[in-house]
């Protein structure tokens, strides 16, 4: 649908995000009879991960058959009788004076006002920035950018291709191309050689997982039709007015490569700015080199009403999220008094689908060098064009985290509101005063956690819709 029916009483639970986590919880809470409502930023079910899941373009195939799982659980969502209101974009949650939450929402630019007892945030996770010199320049993007224009649309960037960095998804990127006869010209991994030997602790117990398997073959898959090189350091972008060519180290040597188009990973971090303007309290994860909510059992939060799940609560991938989506909605269950199913086995399930995953942080974990840009004209905040200069020199004059550091350079002030650059400026300014991230500290987020036109801020002092 695309706008909430009236309102005669709160819905028993708002979901915020459609994907595996949010498309589970409602399943289970619809099923217990809650009224269930879910916004989502797209036009249809299945997050950032599923997709387009259920409307397949010819070339869908090749995205491989974890992706078309989603269409099973995509399936049972729409026949759940959840209400879906796509194109939503969530910019406020507070407090109903008669107990619960007011959500704000913009729908087709108006805003509108929703009502419930229990609020389920699901938004999953965006990519972690990488900043290296040249990475605004045009024919640069991400690699979750580039996979969500093969989802959405089967159209791919055009060649010379590079990919460029670490992390699962882009071998993965790397698997689909090939599959759909795309050519790319290299995969320049920056994963440090040492990860290994950090990894290899954990590597019996993942392999004694699916993931396992399912990686070793899409290894194999690449290096058959796809030139790998290790160990890459020092990178930078170049170009007149478009990216033309990638310098980088390797093997004690530098290379230049023409390119026409770059795409650049270096994994997933939580999407944590609604949970945070919430009030939920968030930790750094040293592991995981993010910042996490504190969450208790089942996704709840400190707040009455209030839970996360899936990515936004920490990295796990789209199974354990659904199982942890399940979870959350039979805690919502248990909060209202209804009777809610035994959750011995989502939990099971989400601890088996778990093993192994310590293995993949470790193997691909980001460097400090593509984390923190070494060179001081290196762009940070891309909305403002604060450069890592900026943020250093404002760390050695004293201020004592990024709150400061926006107040003085504007960064993270800009249309993202610090999703692309808050942990590089974190991290920036706890490696230039050797401290921990953690003491360092977020950018505090406050409502409206997106930008909005005043006129839809202005729609929710009328009656809730």
């Amino acid at each position: 649908m695309s706008d909430p029916a009236p309102q005669d009483a709160p819905l028993d639970l708002l979901i915020v995000g459609c994907g595996p986590a949010g498309m589970a919880a409602a399943i289970a809470a619809r099923r217990a009879g809650l009224a269930v409502t879910v916004a989502d930023e797209s036009q249809a079910a299945g997050g950032q991960i599923y997709r387009s899941v259920l409307k397949p373009f010819p070339g869908s195939p090749a995205l491989g058959s974890d992706y078309r799982l989603g269409a099973a659980l995509a399936r049972r969502f729409s026949d759940s009788g959840a209400v879906l209101i796509p194109g939503a974009t969530v910019f406020l949650v507070e407090p109903d004076p008669e107990g619960g939450f007011e959500t704000g929402l913009m729908i087709g630019g108006r805003g509108r006002r929703v009502r419930s007892r229990c609020v389920l945030i699901a938004t999953g996770a965006h990519e972690r920035p990488f900043p290296v010199p040249g990475w605004t320049l045009p024919g640069v993007m991400t690699a979750g950018a580039a996979q969500t224009m093969l989802k959405a649309s089967g159209v791919v960037p055009e060649g010379p291709l590079h990919l460029v960095g670490t992390g699962p998804l882009l071998y993965l990127l790397a698997a689909q191309y090939a599959r759909l006869g795309v050519p790319v010209a290299a995969l320049l991994d920056t994963a440090p050689r040492r990860n290994w030997l950090a990894a290899l602790p954990h590597l019996p117990a993942f392999l004694g997982t699916a993931y396992a398997w399912k990686g070793i073959g899409l290894l194999r898959e690449v290096l058959a039709s796809t030139r790998i090189v290790r160990g890459v350091e020092d990178l930078s972008l170049g170009g007149d007015g478009r990216v033309a060519e990638i310098l980088y180290r390797a093997g004690g040597r530098r290379h230049v490569l023409p390119t026409r188009t770059v795409l650049l990973h270096q994994g997933v971090v939580p999407q944590v700015n609604l949970a945070m303007a919430c009030g939920v309290p968030h930790r750094w994860n040293s592991d995981r080199l993010a910042f996490e909510p504190e969450l208790g059992p089942d996704g709840r939060t400190h707040r009455p009403g209030l839970y996360v799940a899936g990515d936004t609560g920490g990295i796990a991938g789209a199974q354990v999220a659904e199982h942890r989506g399940t979870l959350a909605a039979l805690a919502v269950l248990r909060d209202l008094g209804r009777d809610a199913p035994d959750a011995a086995g989502p939990r099971g399930a989400a601890r088996k689908a778990l093993r192994g995953r310590r293995f993949l942080d470790a193997l691909y974990r980001p460097p400090d060098r593509c984390r923190v840009p070494s060179a001081d004209e290196t762009i940070v905040c891309r909305c403002e064009e604060v450069r890592a200069g900026e943020i250093r020199a404002l760390a050695r004059q004293g201020a004592q985290g990024p709150n400061q550091a926006k107040f003085f350079s504007r960064a993270g002030m800009g249309p993202c509101q610090g999703r692309l650059c808050g942990l590089t400026v974190c991290e920036t300014m706890a490696a230039e005063t050797g401290r921990d991230p953690e003491a360092i500290g977020y950018m505090r987020v406050r409502m409206p956690v997106k930008p909005v036109p005043l006129a839809a801020m202005a729609d929710l002092a009328r009656e809730p819709v």
